[in-house]
């Protein structure tokens, strides 16, 4: 018995949205149901360019998204600081919880997100794309089972873009009242989240911040920090809206490395590629890895399938997603906290 699609409403119009809410109509187990904005006449713009389906409603309300029976889960690309409101009520609704990254302002924002969640029965998970692409499996099983990598030693990650004047002016990253965060919360979270995904989402000690720079508004444009374990692991990265664009991961062990270029956004959608060199091969090899879905799709797919699971298999959430979510906002934190403290070196508390 084929199961029906997960219903998705949409909160709002962020680009990222567009994105998204493809990867929603490319997804075989899931389906667009109903799109809210603070505009009726933008909504309906929207889900006109984006190819929603002719029965997907449209309204002028995010609460008329919460209130429609018909939706089983909600998408929220809102700024960050609307996180918590309305992922809660989102929660609090009974509606599955697909939410942007960063997902909270911190992690006391987050825990009651979670807890929300919990309470209600509903799945979390945030929109980190990549960690759905097979590409990022097939790594792990080069660091996890491959005698040729050895042991964990250093990370370095680096995703930053030039954001340009019009971006540094008007964009949501950049407001105080919107998204706080800035670099940090927006490209930092993809570093952060590839560390501790090098490090099986083992938090590191201590976090120290790193050369952070501001606008006007005191957000921070870019930043960098360092991470340390209690086994002599060690991690470093740089986010930026400052400079070019970079999507760098390096894995060094007692024995081999690995690269990716392109962690967050593969160059091609039906295929990824990364390079791993050993103590006994001078140059790097190649690994492509093929997807017949881009890697949004999979995430959308992944998710779908657990609220399917909970819709008609009586399934508990799959806590996952949710503690990967957590301890990327808590080294976040650490390195917010390293900053505000004159970048001492913060211990890092789960």
């Amino acid at each position: 018995m084929v199961e029906p699609p997960v219903r998705f409403g949409i909160l709002g119009c962020a680009n990222i949205a567009r994105k998204v809410s493809r990867a929603i109509l490319l997804a075989p187990n899931s389906t667009i149901t109903a799109i809210g904005s603070r505009s009726l006449e933008k909504a309906t713009s929207f889900a006109k360019e984006n190819g929603f389906p002719a029965s997907a409603k449209v309204f002028g309300s995010y609460d008329a998204v919460l209130d429609d029976p018909e939706v089983d889960a909600v998408y929220i690309p809102l700024p960050t600081s609307l996180h918590l409101s309305w992922a809660v009520l989102a929660a609090q609704k009974k509606k599955h919880v697909l939410l942007e990254k960063p997902v909270a302002l911190n992690v006391k924002e987050l825990d009651v997100i979670l807890e929300a969640c919990e309470s209600s029965g509903v799945q979390f998970m945030d929109a980190t794309m990549w960690a759905h692409h097979p590409r990022t499996a097939k790594m792990k099983e080069y660091l996890s089972g491959s005698a040729s990598f050895g042991q964990l030693k250093a990370v370095h990650s680096i995703f930053s873009f030039v954001g340009g004047p019009d971006f540094l002016n008007s964009n949501i990253r950049v407001k105080p009242d919107l998204d706080a965060l800035g670099a940090l919360g927006d490209t930092g979270w993809y570093c952060a989240h590839a560390i501790l995904w090098a490090a099986d989402y083992e938090l590191p000690k201590f976090v120290t911040a790193l050369s952070p720079e501001y606008n006007e508004a005191g957000v921070i444009l870019s930043c960098g920090a360092s991470l340390r374990w209690e086994d002599g692991k060690i991690a470093t990265f740089y986010c930026s809206f400052l400079t070019v664009l970079t999507m760098d991961i390096t894995l060094v062990g007692t024995k081999g490395n690995l690269r990716v270029n392109d962690f967050v956004l593969p160059s091609k959608e039906d295929a990824a590629t990364f390079y791993v060199t050993s103590y006994s091969r001078d140059w790097p090899k190649e690994n492509n890895v093929a997807t017949d879905l881009p890697q949004e799709a999979l995430m959308v797919k992944e998710f779908a399938s657990l609220v399917g699971s909970i819709k008609g298999l009586g399934s508990k959430p799959e806590k996952k997603w949710p503690n990967i979510s957590r301890k990327t906002q808590v080294v976040v934190d650490a390195v917010k906290a390293s900053i505000d403290k004159g970048f001492e070196p913060v211990e890092v508390v789960s």
